[in-house]
């Protein structure tokens, strides 16, 4: 094995700033290879759709899945899921969400118009988005704060349809 350098800053030297925002700077040291390699994939999903989505699964996550519709949850296993929750740890969640719905219901925005002196009628018109995305990390920074801190709001918000992405596991 290796012995791994670890880079040592002395904020007091001269070159401090300079070796500061050379270790800062990402950007610079992006992988063309990975940039290509995503856009070929976007490529490949704008152009075939779900069957490249389903190609770069089987590819990537190492899956072996034939039709799209494996790719989600049902009804059925969300129940099963939610019934699988140690009754404390649900309670927790619970109380968890009931919170965040608490306070996101604060926040919450309301139409409204007024009518100036002169005729001119005023206003703002709020409506929730039809659909939202939002995604949950998974690994070991599998955390059902993470869903409920996105989730809730857009329930809150009154947002039509929200779907949820996951890494495989």
């Amino acid at each position: 094995m290796s012995a791994v350098e670890i880079a040592r800053l002395d904020s007091g030297a001269s070159d401090f700033a300079a070796r500061l925002a050379e270790r800062l700077d990402w950007s610079g040291q992006a992988d063309q290879s990975v940039e290509t390699a995503v856009k070929g994939i976007l490529g490949e999903v704008r152009a075939r759709g779900d069957a490249a989505v389903i190609e770069m699964t089987n590819r990537f996550d190492r899956r072996d899945v034939s039709a799209f519709s494996e790719l989600a949850l049902n009804a059925a296993d969300l129940a099963d899921a939610y019934r699988s929750i140690d009754a404390a740890d649900r309670e927790a969640l619970e109380f968890a969400a009931e919170r965040i719905r608490d306070f996101h219901s604060r926040q919450k925005q309301v139409s409204w118009t007024m009518r100036q002196g002169d005729g001119t009628r005023l206003g703002q018109k709020v409506t929730p988005l039809d659909r939202v995305g939002i995604y949950v990390p998974g690994g070991k920074a599998a955390y059902p704060s993470s869903v409920l801190m996105n989730a809730v709001p857009a329930a809150v918000a009154e947002v039509g349809e929200v779907l949820m992405a996951v890494p495989a596991p």
